[in-house]
């Protein structure tokens, strides 16, 4: 459907003071009864009024400017901005290559254009001679003073240069400083003024679309750099744990979630291992991903553990959350220094899944599961001592692991899936990043492509 562009009147020619006024008895006279007739040489230009041009609707400025980014949707409009536009018409009649009517509206100085640029032009003519802003024409030391002021005025629009054929020099210079083309005003015709105004036009949609596409790929860099610069590097110095980890974010083209994970091992030989999950998975739910598991290092390296710990965590998220309804699932591990033995707190998480030589996976307990971060003021999270034994393998991992559907049904892989899945894995001798990779894609294949939630997958092996 095409996009609807503003209706437009001629302006009279005594309005632009190119005809005497109406005689007193009242009756048009041979030129107000021809408005926009140019006696010079018969062209007929088309001169909106300079009123009213400003105020536009937002729906309006919507469409205007997509007419102007799809100039086939619609009849090219031109913007004349010329010094004595009424004693050197310049400007013939122009077709588009629809073969419709250019339509042209002319300005005598940079105030008026000001007001006759509006969001349905699609290209200006700006001729060099025109009297830099501020100046009556005396010299100004910058020749192209007035191109860098229309263009700083209509840094969307095409701009094409009007200059003469003996001053070649300085209409390149005007390309240089950021018009489209220029053109010679004694070489001037309709034909080659209509294909220069087609090609301004797409050539400034060219550049607009080529800048925003370097201005995306600039902004996905820096994103990327910051959210790679955001991710967790693992303390374990001195530990003999071995450590693996996969991450999946559910946003497309990002590298952060709402998922988070960390490690650390503090002085007295203890590794602490943690993965958390806030509702969503949207930049907002990622920044506060990261600032939950920056404070959980912080607090462990503090001392903290257990219910002291995920106290103070949801302490943390009730002030940095948007709204109160944003919770978050939690699971932290303090495994011993003798690595037999680990402390277990689980806020609404599912279990870790352990498993080792001649024992099949399982899922640690969760009896004593504690509500998610940010649900009940005042809540308490049990801590439970769970045996792992000389040799084990402890994964970790988000809900959005076991939320993935199985075939094309509404059957979902569920914890049991899981644990069949990474007990046969296991069989096969599967291990450390193979083992993550292996479950990620299974899980990825079982539910027929990309997961719809991020998922996070952490693996602690002990081998004696």
């Amino acid at each position: 459907m095409p996009v609807p562009v503003p209706r437009q009147r001629a302006i009279p020619a005594v309005e632009s003071g190119q005809a005497p006024a109406a005689p007193p008895g009242g009756g048009p006279s041979k030129e107000q009864a021809t408005p926009g007739k140019n006696p010079a040489d018969n062209t007929t230009i088309r001169r909106p009024a300079a009123t009213d041009q400003r105020t536009t609707t937002p729906e309006k400025r919507e469409n205007t400017t997509e007419q102007r980014e799809n100039p086939a949707h619609t009849n090219l409009t031109l913007l004349l901005i010329e010094d004595d536009p009424a004693g050197s018409p310049i400007v013939p009649d122009l077709l588009d290559q629809a073969g419709k009517p250019i339509r042209v509206r002319t300005a005598r100085n940079l105030t008026e254009a000001e007001r006759l640029l509006t969001d349905d032009v699609h290209c200006i003519l700006l001729d060099l001679a025109l009297p830099a802003p501020g100046r009556a024409g005396d010299g100004d030391d910058d020749e192209l003073a007035v191109l860098k002021h229309v263009l700083e005025l209509a840094p969307r629009h095409a701009v094409l240069a009007l200059t003469s054929s003996s001053d070649a020099e300085r209409g390149a210079e005007a390309v240089a400083v950021g018009a489209q083309d220029y053109l010679f005003r004694d070489e001037l015709d309709g034909r080659l003024l209509s294909r220069a105004i087609r090609y301004a036009v797409e050539r400034k949609r060219s550049d607009s679309a080529e800048r925003r596409l370097a201005e995306g790929r600039l902004r996905a860099q820096e994103n990327a750099r910051l959210e790679r610069g955001l991710l967790p590097t693992p303390l374990l110095d001195g530990s003999p744990l071995r450590f693996a980890a996969r991450y999946r974010p559910g946003r497309s083209r990002a590298l952060l979630g709402g998922d988070f994970y960390d490690v650390v091992r503090t002085p007295d030989g203890t590794v602490h291992a943690m993965i958390g999950d806030v509702c969503g998975h949207g930049p907002d739910e990622a920044a506060l991903g990261v600032e939950l598991r920056i404070a959980w290092r912080a607090l462990t390296l503090a001392g903290l553990c257990g219910d002291e710990l995920l106290g103070t965590l949801q302490q943390v998220l009730e002030h940095e959350r948007s709204d109160e309804e944003i919770f978050a699932t939690l699971c932290t591990v303090d495994i011993a220094p003798d690595g037999r033995r680990a402390g277990l707190c689980l806020a609404g998480h599912p279990a870790p899944l352990v498993a080792g030589p001649g024992l099949p996976a399982r899922l640690l307990p969760y009896d004593n599961n504690g509500p998610a971060l940010g649900l009940l003021p005042g809540a308490r999270w049990p801590r439970m001592q769970v045996q792992l034994g000389a040799e084990w393998s402890l994964m970790l991992y988000t809900d959005g692991l076991i939320e993935g559907h199985v075939g094309e049904g509404r059957e979902r892989l569920g914890q049991d899936g899981m644990v069949e899945m990474v007990r046969r894995q296991f069989a096969e001798g599967l291990r450390g990043e193979e083992l993550l990779q292996a479950a990620v894609n299974e899980v990825r294949a079982l539910n027929g492509g990309e997961l719809a939630d991020d998922v996070a997958v952490l693996l602690l092996d002990r081998v004696p």
